[in-house]
């Protein structure tokens, strides 16, 4: 009888740097002790994958404004507390820089070369106007009956 993977789903609803970055940990962790791991990018947890370069699309009025209110990828997220006008974002990033810890983008890397399944909701990003080209590569995209096919086979199922 062949041992089946663990699975971990994680679904990333929260656009936070410090909730991106718990998610992200706990998916390398799970990653690291062999489990089959996927983390579900929906509403604004879409910013952590969109590319830090603004990529030109065409899109409507409303759909531009959504890209300029949102933060453009995972180096300009700010915190769910103490965000202080985005100096608390670069306080964290300096005191994870002083105790050797990867940061986000080298956390969704590290993700990506553990085989950590990245998914984007594209019912989200047909809401909020986001396009697969702005956003990173090696994604899969997928609606909520991929994340429940995902879900409900696995043991821990998070929501971030």
């Amino acid at each position: 009888m062949e041992n089946q993977k663990e699975k971990t789903t994680i679904v990333l609803f929260s656009g936070d740097l410090d909730k991106a970055i718990a998610a992200y940990i706990i998916a390398n962790g799970a990653a690291a002790y062999d489990h089959e791991v996927t983390i579900f990018h929906t509403f604004w947890g879409l910013n952590v994958m969109r590319k830090d370069a603004q990529v030109p699309v065409k899109k409507g009025l409303l759909e531009k404004a959504f890209g300029w209110m949102m933060p453009r990828g995972a180096n300009r997220l700010g915190l769910s507390k103490m965000n202080m006008l985005g100096m608390g974002p670069e306080m964290i990033k300096h005191v994870m820089k002083k105790h050797n810890a990867l940061s986000l983008p080298q956390l969704i890397e590290l993700a990506q070369e553990q085989g950590v399944k990245l998914v984007a909701c594209t019912m989200t990003m047909d809401l909020l106007g986001l396009k697969q080209e702005e956003l990173l590569d090696g994604l899969e995209y997928a609606g909520v009956a991929a994340y429940l096919g995902d879900a409900t086979q696995a043991k821990v199922n998070l929501f971030i």
